[in-house]
């Protein structure tokens, strides 16, 4: 008879229960967010910001590495003097950087 008056009196601490468990999940979850996708957002937002700065005679570096001045702007696509008489058209988001506002570097 004291096997079932135990049973019965199990279902009380529960809910406390389900929540000091789901607790290290949602700490993860806040540090995850604040090393990770925060800076990753406020990285995206410069680049956003320095690709629409783009002007005619600037001077700027591929994410493939080639270095150009631009000489033509459409909606998306720049074109690229890259040498004598050499003149290349690259997608807008495929610019790295401008010349002369390096990023800075992060020590690893």
């Amino acid at each position: 008879m004291t096997s079932l008056a135990y049973a019965a009196n199990g279902s009380g601490g529960d809910a406390m229960g389900m929540l000091m468990s789901l607790a290290p999940l949602i700490l993860i979850f806040v540090v995850f967010y604040f090393l990770l996708i925060m800076p990753q957002q406020k990285k995206a937002k410069q680049h956003r910001q320095m690709l629409d700065s783009i002007t005619k005679g600037d001077d700027v570096i591929t994410s493939g590495g080639i270095h150009g001045k631009v000489v033509g702007i459409a909606d998306q696509v720049l074109t690229l003097d890259v040498g004598e008489k050499v003149k290349i058209r690259v997608s807008r988001e495929f610019i790295a950087q401008k010349k002369g506002t390096e990023q800075p570097q992060t020590k690893s």
